[in-house]
């Protein structure tokens, strides 16, 4: 078996082809999957683009974000997120408010609509797919385990990442 040296962000360890053949599994399942009738019915949901639906995700209710830090998070140019809000905007979904500190930054606030979207959005998207019930019990807490581990790593690198930039 091959491994090679990898580090990102301030992760550094070893990938073997385990591992890249894991990556490559769970983008085939995300991907091509359940997942495309999920994001439609999503869509459908709330009568919105793909775009929207993922938007509301970086979204929270009472939780305004600056457009700044939104365009930040997508790693896209301020005039898209300015597309996105204002399909929100159209569409009800959210607000600009001025930043309650400094009036020359912009936030994203979720109305109530946009909190109801949310949910909707949440229960389609975060429903089990029957593909799970090829696990054991077992290997479902196993899964939940080493990907929340994954998470956990993925959210310390970039808490590192801004800390240093």
């Amino acid at each position: 078996m091959s491994a090679a040296s990898h580090t990102s962000g301030t992760l550094t360890g070893v990938t073997t082809a385990a591992g890249e053949e894991a990556w490559r599994l769970l983008q085939g399942l995300l991907m091509n999957g359940e997942m495309q009738s999920r994001m439609r019915a999503a869509c459908e949901a709330i009568g919105g683009p793909p775009s929207i639906v993922k938007t509301l995700f970086s979204l929270a209710p009472d939780e305004p974000v600056a457009m700044r830090d939104l365009a930040e998070r997508f790693a896209c140019d301020a005039s898209y997120i300015t597309e996105l809000v204002d399909g929100l905007e159209e569409q009800g979904l959210a607000t600009r408010q001025p930043h309650p500190t400094d009036r020359r930054v912009r936030t994203v606030v979720l109305t109530e609509k946009g909190a109801l979207a949310r949910e909707a959005v949440q229960e389609v998207m975060w429903r089990v797919p029957e593909v799970f019930s090829a696990l054991t019990a077992a290997e479902q807490r196993q899964l939940r385990d080493l990907v929340r581990k994954l998470v956990d790593a993925d959210q310390s690198a970039d808490a590192n990442h801004a800390a240093a930039g």
